[in-house]
């Protein structure tokens, strides 16, 4: 394994590479991306004695792509692993697939529907075999795409919610699960697909509102009348009651005796029930124990009948008339024959109503009674609570608190069966005398006739639930366990605490005796557009991220998701912002190639403070400030403030200030150059390490061209030395508002950029006299020469700036345009001021509208205070 301890003082390879005029991402990044992976840079050694730092990736579904959000997490969690790593940790990120039971399966048997084949068609053993060539053949191309974005993971570990181990570790805990009475089996209310024939728990269904229709129906004759209303007509055949509250007078008369249920030759009885609302409808409601949860809790506290009416297909099986119909098609069948009958009260159509749907194929699921494998979760959830609330494991954001406790306080029974081929098959052995044997991974199943196995395989979350310790050998107490677990960071979308975070917890805590699966829950928001909407394959707004990684570069998407990234906060994103990294990323470029032009170095110490300027000292007073500002930034996870630190550090203090600042200095030359050069490569050095766990390519490109070292991957992550020096950063801190001060005024004027102006300054007392060849560089200012006539001055930061505009400007229409916008501004601020004078309104306008009016007060002030100058420096005539 490589050693990863070089850092950046050791010596230079033999030569610097030059770097080409305009950087080209597609010619570098993927060639840099292998090597880093060959020189084994992230893989991580379970033997070595600095101080490990963990992350587990959320495992992509095998049948996934890249998308927006994985892209998103992804840069977020090479950022925290490249700056550990580089920090001097054994940092460890470990990739890896999730089976994806259901999805998979479905890609399967739609290959299968092509051949005119079914799953049953060939069988159980040779479906999974084919799902498992499939997998081989298509599988995993997200993994691929993982690299393109340069991810930093450790592939030596990837692992797969299917394979030897980690199938060994789900049969593991399944079997102490089973032994300790955690998981049992029971016939139960489940949400039934009809398309994927499987239970789907309460977290996989969508709901939404669908149009629908609201029936209202009498049940009964004469006194014996109930009118009670559905929008599942169909399901009125497996009815076993009518329920009422118990304090309702309407229908206290009607309580235990037995009405006639139409369309059957059965009667059913009025129960009383606290759970009915007798102010929500009649105050009656159907009750049908088999096809809806609340019903079937009725049902079990009144002793009531299931009767299943439909099976897994959603085909009616009862009753003549309708045996045989789809459940929508049995619904207008129903009501057109209670209407035949005279039953229906009212109907209103469309009635908009939320409507639960599968999360995989769409298709409106169905509640089902149902036998199913559960888990108990109380003494589960109870525990994944109490880490959090006694501080073993911190939720990041703080409010996000909210959104797990409501989940993991209120968490009901976990169906954790699924009636599919593919995935963890239940480890439960049925004998001919109805016998139950759970078999552990190191137990054989019992054998002779009428022994079978259960024929339901484990829902995808149970193995992926186990992901922070089956990846590092459990149940085995393996050097990775040891040294890797718990994890550190679990940094993953708030819209899957429940699915996914919740679960990780419960298991965490019960098989590592306690000990929590990792320290930090650090909660994302999700990527929308540009104009905050949610992205979908099916509106027009929808972006692959690869399309943006051929135009712009990986660089240039990491940089553009980063900038957005606030803790929990959704992360708006537009291609132009995607050309604005990309700008940034050309920009730190061709800084850098201005740097080794001109000689910049990082070898040796730095110059003493006397040998430096205070242009030198100032940008090194800076940089250090922003070395303290990206790391209090990036344990507090704010990804978006530390990259618009380092954005602005680079791009307006760098190289618009400090190279254009220090152009004069080279040009002169001597020893103040010399020092110049080694300032200019340690900032840019610095700079470059700061910004690589963020844009690792370009800045890998970079360093190694500065430092001729071997790569920036394994070099240490800048420390703040202390250097502060106030007086440098105030001085130039007054070079820079001349000089924006002077440009100000010549846009103002409209001068162009490049126009070169006849100028005196009069720099005298001032802490700008160091400072005159560079302020005239920078400004375009020319001495003044024969014949120099100001016709404009400026005075600004004790300095006074007279220029001579002779002939570049009309006075009349300058003049003649600024005395208006200064009537308006003057305007402006009589209005405010008199609306802030007015004690009435003040009384009665919210705060927020008061603090508008001030604010724009304030500007009015500002923008005549500033006209004002401008007229006063035209020329007089």
């Amino acid at each position: 394994m490589t050693d990863n301890t070089q850092r950046p003082d050791s010596g230079p390879t033999d030569s610097t590479p030059e770097l080409p005029t305009q950087y080209t991402p597609a010619e570098v990044e993927g060639e840099l991306y292998e090597r880093w992976v060959e020189r084994e840079y992230f893989e991580a050694d379970a033997k070595s004695d600095k101080p490990p730092y963990t992350i587990v990736i959320p495992p992509p579904n095998v049948t996934g792509s890249l998308h927006l959000g994985h892209a998103f997490q992804h840069t977020l969690m090479d950022a925290l692993t490249r700056r550990k790593r580089m920090q001097g940790y054994e940092a460890l990120w470990l990739p890896g697939m999730d089976h994806a039971g259901i999805a998979t399966q479905n890609k399967v048997e739609q290959q299968l529907a092509e051949e005119g084949k079914s799953r049953q068609d060939i069988g159980r053993e040779e479906f999974v075999e084919r799902v498992w060539q499939w997998k081989e053949e298509y599988g995993g191309r997200i993994l691929g795409q993982m690299r393109r974005l340069g991810d930093g993971v450790d592939w030596s570990r990837e692992r797969f919610t299917m394979d030897e181990g980690l199938s060994n570790a789900v049969q593991t805990i399944f079997k102490k699960l089973y032994d300790d009475g955690l998981i049992y089996r029971a016939e139960r209310i489940i949400n039934w697909c009809p398309r994927c024939l499987t239970a789907i728990s309460d977290i996989e269904v969508d709901y939404q509102d669908d149009d629908g229709e609201l029936v209202s129906l009498k049940y009964g004759e004469g006194d014996d009348t109930v009118i009670v209303a559905t929008t599942r007509a169909e399901t009125m055949l497996g009815d076993t009651a009518v329920a009422v509250h118990p304090d309702d007078e309407r229908y206290r008369h009607l309580v235990g005796r037995r009405i006639k249920l139409p369309l059957t030759d059965r009667t059913i009885p009025v129960v009383a029930d606290a759970h009915v609302d007798p102010e929500f409808g009649t105050g009656a409601v159907k009750v049908t124990p088999a096809h809806d949860p609340n019903d079937f809790a009725i049902g079990q506290r009144h002793g009531l009948e299931s009767i299943t009416v439909m099976d897994e297909r959603g085909i009616i099986t009862v009753h003549g008339p309708f045996q045989g119909l789809d459940r929508f098609e049995a619904r207008s069948a129903i009501v057109g024959a209670l209407h035949e009958q005279g039953r229906i009260v009212a109907e209103k159509r469309p009635y908009v109503h939320s409507v639960g749907h599968c999360s995989r194929c769409k298709t409106t699921i169905e509640p089902r009674l149902s036998l199913q494998w559960w888990v108990k979760v109380e003494p589960l959830a109870r525990a994944a609570g109490d880490a959090v609330r006694d501080g073993r494991v911190a939720i990041h954001p703080k409010e996000m608190e909210k959104r797990y406790f409501d989940w993991v306080d209120n968490m009901h029974d976990w169906c954790i069966s699924r009636q599919l081929w593919w995935g963890h098959r239940i480890p439960v052995w049925y004998g001919p005398n109805g016998e139950q044997v759970c078999v552990g991974p190191d137990e054989q199943p019992p054998t002779g006739e009428g022994w079978t196995q259960d024929s339901d395989v484990l829902d995808t979350w149970f193995s992926s639930g186990l992901w922070p310790f089956s990846t590092l050998g459990w149940p085995d107490r393996t050097a990775d366990l040891e040294k890797f677990y718990p994890t550190d960071v679990l940094l993953t979308g708030h819209d899957i605490i429940f699915f996914w975070v919740a679960r990780m917890m419960m298991f965490g805590l019960y098989a590592m005796d306690g000990v929590v699966p990792f320290h930090t829950i650090a909660l994302t928001g999700l990527v929308r557009d540009e104009f905050g909407k949610k992205m979908s394959k099916s509106n027009p707004n929808s972006v692959d991220p690869l399309d943006w990684m051929n135009a712009y570069g990986s660089d240039a998407v990491r940089f553009t998701l980063a900038t957005g990234a606030n803790p929990g906060a959704d992360v708006p994103i537009g291609e132009d912002w995607v050309k604005a990294s990309r700008n940034f990323a050309n920009k730190i470029w061709n800084a850098t190639r201005f740097a080794l032009m001109n000689g910049a170095s990082v070898e040796g110490p730095l110059p003493s403070a006397a040998q430096m300027s205070a242009t030198d000292r100032w940008i090194l007073s800076r940089l250090n400030l922003v070395v303290a500002q990206v790391d209090a930034y990036y344990e507090d996870f704010q990804f978006a403030k530390l990259s618009d630190a380092l954005y602005h550090f680079a791009w307006d203090e760098v190289f618009d200030w400090y190279v254009e600042l220090s152009k004069t200095t080279f040009q002169a030359g001597g020893e103040p150059a010399e020092a110049s050069k080694r300032v200019l490569g340690e900032v840019l050095d610095v700079t470059l390490r700061l910004l690589h766990p963020v844009v690792p390519f370009v800045t890998e490109t970079l360093w190694t061209a500065l430092t001729g070292r071997e790569s920036v991957v394994i070099a240490e992550w800048p420390k703040d030395s202390g250097f502060r020096d106030a007086a440098a950063e105030a001085e130039i801190a007054e070079v820079r508002r001349v000089v924006t001060e002077v440009r100000r005024f010549r846009s103002d004027q409209g001068l162009q950029p490049g126009q070169r102006v006849p100028a005196r300054l009069t720099l005298d007392g001032t802490l700008l006299t160091p400072h005159e060849t560079a302020i005239r560089q920078l400004l375009r200012l020319q001495p003044e020469g024969e014949g120099f006539h100001p016709t404009a001055t400026l005075p600004v930061a004790g300095a006074v700036v007279a220029l001579d505009l002779s002939g570049t400007i009309d006075v009349a229409a300058e003049r003649k345009r600024l005395t208006k916008d200064l009537t308006a501004a003057e305007k402006e601020k009589a209005d405010t001021t008199r609306k802030l004078g007015n004690d009435a309104f003040l009384a009665k306008a919210p705060e927020p509208v008061v603090a508008k009016i001030r604010a724009r007060l304030a500007t009015a002030e500002a923008d005549i205070a500033r006209i004002t100058a401008q007229l006063a420096a035209l020329p007089q005539g």
